[in-house]
């Protein structure tokens, strides 16, 4: 494989900047169990006044803060409702069911979105035969829906349909920035609409690791105590939060070059031969594109274009997924859509192939 590596498999990649690790490294710290950690409590803080909520919490990963926000609304033997695609009912290793006895009932929605007409009769009724629907999980930007981006009015829509139907709402924001960038719309708005929102700090920000769970005074209690129980009891945590406040003050803005970036790598494969891809689609940081199957498989190509220098993985038998983000420049991404088009004009087939998951790795 080359040594020069072109690493669009995901956003997660990312390493810290000089500045970032010089923040760290110049962190206050103290006892965050205790609240004596004077630089996570002002990235809290920050969060707070940023989402409009009454409370925060930080938390290792997005995936620790969103099952913190689902054991936060339910208790065992609840459900909660997502979108067919969504990840906290796919790619969290079953943690609703294994943590907190949560089952997901997924719906099938439109680019990993959900409209009040999906969910009209999905809440079940007040039965002893049937579990209790207690939630509902959204994601912005969708992550396997192709990278999009909710409507504000659609958002609003669906949250004021589920609290009226009883249920609370939390939002999976893994690329919570890459949506506020995208629409124009302020953090405040996107998180009005719901009772919990998880913020992610290590894929478009850039941080080595580490989340944050926003709500109201009491949900945000009892999600420290279901942290607790998660194993996410914090010490000296301002060494990452840190990195998370100069994220928030340093790398938002710039997450207009990724989206840029995104649609021009698109705009480079459109018209490709064998390539299906339309940039119009893309709207993020997230470019999803499909391979005739006569040419071989998406894992097949993954592997040939590792061996060229190029990580990007695989969505699907015929999918694959590119991301940029703030460690590949313009220039990269256009020679990795040339390396793409070399690759597919000369041939793949003859990669072997392998066992296909989402998120797969050649």
């Amino acid at each position: 494989m080359s040594e020069s590596v072109i690493n669009m498999y995901s956003d997660t990649v990312t390493k810290p900047s000089p500045a970032m690790r010089q923040a760290m490294a110049n962190a206050e710290v103290g006892d965050d169990m205790g609240g004596e950690d004077p630089t996570v409590n002002r990235l809290e803080a920050m969060a707070v006044e940023l989402f409009g909520k009454e409370a925060a919490v930080f938390a290792c990963s997005g995936t620790q803060s969103n099952q913190m926000g689902v054991r936060t609304h339910c208790i065992p033997g609840d459900e909660l409702l997502i979108e067919e695609r969504g990840h906290i009912a796919n790619f969290e290793g079953g943690a609703p069911a294994a943590i907190s006895g949560i089952s997901c009932r997924t719906i099938r929605g439109r680019f990993g979105m959900l409209d009040v007409d999906d969910l009209i009769g999905k809440v079940r009724v007040d039965n002893q035969h049937l579990c209790v629907t207690k939630l509902l999980c959204l994601e912005n930007t969708t992550n396997s829906g192709g990278g999009r981006v909710w409507p504000l009015e659609q958002l609003k829509r669906v949250c004021d349909w589920a609290h009226e139907a009883g249920l609370k709402t939390h939002l999976d924001g893994a690329r919570f920035f890459n949506a506020v960038i995208a629409s124009g719309v302020s953090p405040a708005e996107i998180a009005a609409g719901f009772d919990t929102v998880s913020i992610c700090f290590s894929k478009g920000l850039g941080c080595p690791m580490g989340s944050i769970l926003v709500g109201s005074t009491e949900q945000i209690h009892r999600a420290r105590r279901i942290r607790k129980l998660m194993g996410g009891a914090l010490r000296q945590a301002g060494i990452v939060a840190a990195a998370a406040i100069y994220a928030l003050e340093n790398n938002v803005e710039r997450i207009t070059e990724d989206h840029a970036n995104a649609k021009a790598f698109a705009e480079a494969l459109a018209g490709t031969d064998g390539v299906i891809i339309d940039p119009v689609d893309v709207e993020s940081n997230l470019v999803f594109f499909s391979i005739d199957p006569d040419l071989g498989d998406a894992m097949q190509l993954s592997a040939a274009l590792k061996e060229r220098g190029v990580r990007i993985g695989g969505m699907g038998p015929q999918t694959l997924r590119a991301c940029t983000h703030l460690d590949v420049n313009r220039e990269q991404v256009l020679q990795a859509a040339e390396i793409v088009k070399d690759c597919i004009a000369t041939g793949f087939a003859q990669y072997p192939k392998k066992p296909f998951g989402p998120f797969a790795r050649a």
